[in-house]
């Protein structure tokens, strides 16, 4: 599934996110959504969401 579009994405599903200072080299961090902060229905880079550690990226994987 695609992480750029809002509707794929939920409150409790596991993620793969890119934290904004892991942007260059791509490292990914997988958690659990906990909150989505985009408000927009699509973003081109990822959808910002907050993980259960508090963690904020833009998802990249959707893994469940």
């Amino acid at each position: 599934m695609d992480g750029k579009n809002r509707n794929n994405i939920k409150i409790g599903i596991k993620v793969r996110v890119v934290e904004k200072y892991n942007q260059k080299s791509g490292i990914l961090t997988e958690g659990t959504v906990s909150k989505i902060l985009t408000n927009s229905k699509n973003h081109p880079h990822g959808i910002k969401v907050m993980l259960e550690d508090g963690i904020v990226g833009r998802v990249k994987e959707i893994l469940s």
